[in-house]
């Protein structure tokens, strides 16, 4: 998720609680290093508890990845810069994958979501929605109209349709500007037709939100809370179980998250500086630190993990 500055105006306490800074218009001139990069492990932060890992199960288990490539089990990103990214969480890897040209004019990468067979969709700041692949960053638009439910920026995410299925949903979020939502729905990629589920419950209610899913069928929402705060979603409803705070984590103006190996891991930029990786260790003793403090020169803007990445932390 990208916002820009004009996103901002009428949040000024909000924004200064961001560290905010913003930077210029998405070109798609680069992505920095090429290659691949990795961050040295920060430190492992405030310990923070009441907030479980999403599965059961052996060590290692991969959730609904029978019959996947090894290739859809890691966890993608997309940058303001246009670079698309493989990344490793077990390595803390980094690799680039290329460059999107997605046909979108002058709109740029906003969020992500990747499908068990390896692809990803893309949504742009002006609502538009492509369709990547993850092996090259080659891209192809789809038939999918722009606007639909006054949905535009979105948060976005597959979940598994009931733990270890094969069929799974693309979840949406609309997104207003930092701490403002629309709540949830989702998309058939058949008919590329958007629906509206319903808002989210509590303290959380009007909240902006990027999501993940597991292959598990659990589906979570990164919230644009001051601190961040990180809350299981009703599929059916909306509705959010009691929100965990992220002590130390703000969304800033460039933000995504992903679940992966029975862990949240959550990608954040204050709009100039490099994204910065920080990890939850839901699956073990809860604690919250810096895993990746630099990306390698670029901005997250959206993350996927499909259905078939590890639910279970990897032997």
């Amino acid at each position: 998720m990208r916002l820009a500055c004009a996103s901002l105006v009428g949040f000024a306490s909000l924004v200064s609680a961001f560290a905010l800074g913003c930077s210029g218009g998405g070109s798609s001139s680069g992505f920095g290093p090429e290659g691949s990069s990795s961050g040295s492990s920060g430190s492992s932060g405030a310990s923070s508890s009441g907030f479980g890992g999403s599965s059961s199960g052996s060590s290692g288990s991969s959730g609904a990845g029978a019959g996947c490539s090894d290739s859809a089990k890691l966890v993608y990103v997309v940058s303001e810069e246009n670079g698309l990214y493989a990344f490793d969480p077990a390595a803390l890897k980094f690799t680039s994958k290329g460059t999107l040209s997605c046909p979108a004019g002058g709109a740029t990468p906003n969020s992500m979501a990747v499908d068990r067979h390896g692809t990803a969709w893309v949504n742009y700041s002006d609502g538009s929605l492509f369709e990547v692949s993850t092996a090259d960053a080659s891209c192809k638009a789809t038939s999918y109209a722009k606007g639909q439910g006054g949905f535009t920026r979105v948060g976005m995410a597959f979940s598994s349709d009931s733990a270890g299925s094969e069929a799974e949903t693309l979840y949406v979020v609309g997104i207003d500007g930092v701490g403002s939502g629309q709540g949830l729905g989702k998309i058939d990629l058949k008919t590329m037709k958007l629906t509206k589920i319903g808002d989210f419950s509590g303290s959380l209610r009007g909240q902006g939100a990027e999501l993940t899913g597991t292959g598990d069928g659990k589906l979570y929402g990164f919230f644009t809370t001051s601190p961040a705060s990180l809350a299981e979603i009703d599929k059916t409803t909306g509705a959010t179980k009691t929100p965990k705070t992220l002590t130390g984590v703000s969304t800033g103006l460039a933000w995504a998250f992903s679940f992966w190996g029975g862990d949240f891991w959550f990608y954040t930029s204050g709009g100039i500086e490099p994204s910065r990786v920080t990890r939850l260790k839901a699956a073990t003793d809860q604690s919250i630190g810096v895993a990746v403090a630099n990306v390698g020169g670029f901005r997250i803007v959206g993350a996927g993990v499909s259905t078939c990445a590890p639910t279970t932390p990897p032997k």
